[in-house]
């Protein structure tokens, strides 16, 4: 597993967000490693309170780009507030919000944050892991061995679940698993149930509440693309929102993985919503460096990338793993791949700032989920877009609220917005 290392600076917010960090990496099996120079990912916690402060942040934040050969997370509230200064400055870091964090730091790992299929509810957000375990054999994953086949629950049982959180209190439920897309391929012949799932969920149910599904590779779901399209397409509780990491843009490369779908597959899952989805969010993972990705693989990935412009990416370099099959390959160079992953990651600045650009100016329905700084809430609209309004809690909105609001600008990664009744009075 991964070797991490992680700073904080700021208030105790900022200390009680890592903790949280830190939990989740070692629940997912990760140590932490006795500096940046020896850590598969260096993580910086940021604050903002001040100019000199914000100065001190990208000192700190360029002196860890040079110190660590793998790749520098940056999270926290400079990170929240002033993403773009960091890639303005020209550091080659990924800007996450703190719950990316440990997604992100699995490497293209099936996730394992969440240690078995129990429910949990965190303020308004409701956590429903659907299954445990994944029917995948990738030769970077070491959390296959930890994890087994997939086992999945009944329909029935991850309803009645999905049913005590929304009871509890939820306004959100995130669907989780190894790999919801292969839900049910142990009780269901090979195949998937998560299109029934989500249906009973938003049928069954009574109450206001939104669903988001979490990580599904492509062969899992372009089995059932039809389907789970059109339960997208009927239900409002659904957020528009896929996250199908294809890994690499090579089918070469994706054999070498042994990913088990092509890239054929990925293109015609994203077809397939694009006809039924008028706005949806496609949030995908590409690593790069593995072993055997030659430059012509990496363009292959970067032509994907930009053919397919997903609103939400995730670039990790190759980092290997004790007892894999990709451990005993021959690595390329660390500058080979923080190369690779400089160029990929700009590109895929470029492409959340376009499709958050596309946004200004259009009304979304805001589901209010977390605190963000000072006054304002972070929520998430029917595509799962981030929306921060800044004064929200001087406005008299709360957490569970959902709100229209007007696009009013971004921040590369996010929007902000303000709520439609303030737009109205300015005009």
């Amino acid at each position: 597993m991964a070797r991490y290392h992680i700073e904080t600076y700021g208030c105790t917010s900022n200390r009680g967000e890592t903790q949280q960090i830190e939990q989740a990496l070692r629940e997912g099996g990760h140590h932490p490693a006795d500096g940046p120079e020896s850590a598969d990912v260096a993580i910086l916690n940021t604050c903002t309170v001040l100019e000199k402060t914000e100065r001190n942040m990208l000192a700190r934040a360029k002196e860890l780009d040079k110190e660590t050969p793998a790749d520098l997370v940056i999270t926290g509230c400079m990170a929240l507030a002033q993403g773009e200064e960091f890639q303005t400055a020209d550091i080659d870091a990924e800007v996450l919000h703190w719950d990316d964090v440990p997604q992100y730091v699995l490497n293209g790992e099936c996730p394992t944050i969440t240690p078995d299929t129990e429910t949990v509810l965190n303020g308004v957000v409701g956590i429903l892991p659907i299954a445990r375990g994944c029917m995948s054999d990738c030769s970077y994953c070491i959390t296959k061995q930890a994890t087994g086949k997939i086992e999945s629950p009944s329909v029935d049982e991850n309803v009645e679940k999905a049913r005590a959180l929304v009871h509890a209190g939820a306004k959100e439920i995130r669907i989780t698993g190894q790999d919801t897309g292969v839900y049910g391929w142990d009780t269901n012949q090979g195949t998937s149930l998560l299109p029934e799932l989500l249906d009973r969920i938003c049928t069954d149910i009574d109450g206001d509440f939104r669903v988001r599904v979490g990580m599904a590779n492509p062969k899992g779901l372009h089995g059932v693309r039809e389907e789970l399209a059109a339960v997208f397409a009927e239900h409002d509780e659904l957020y528009n929102f896929i996250h199908a990491p294809v890994q690499s843009g090579s089918d070469d490369v994706l054999a070498d993985m042994r990913r088990q779908h092509a890239v054929s597959e990925y293109l015609e899952v994203i077809e397939t919503l694009d006809d039924h989805l008028d706005y949806w969010t496609l949030s995908t993972d590409f690593i790069v460096g593995f072993p055997t990705e030659e430059p012509t693989d990496h363009e292959e990935s970067m032509a994907l990338l930009r053919e397919t412009r997903p609103e939400k990416i995730n670039v990790t370099r190759f980092s290997k793993r004790p007892g894999t099959d990709a451990d005993d390959m021959k690595g390329l160079g660390g500058q080979i791949k923080k190369d690779r992953s400089k160029e990929m990651s700009e590109a895929k600045m470029e492409l959340m700032a376009e499709a958050y650009e596309e946004m200004v100016g259009h009304t979304s329905s805001v589901l209010l989920v977390e605190d963000g700084t000072d006054e304002s809430l972070v929520g998430y609209d029917e595509a799962y877009r981030q929306v921060v309004i800044a004064d929200a809690q001087e406005r008299g909105l709360e957490i569970g609220d959902t709100v229209d609001v007007e696009i009013t600008s971004h921040n590369t990664v996010y929007a902000f917005g303000e709520p439609v009744e303030r737009a109205q009075v300015a005009d």
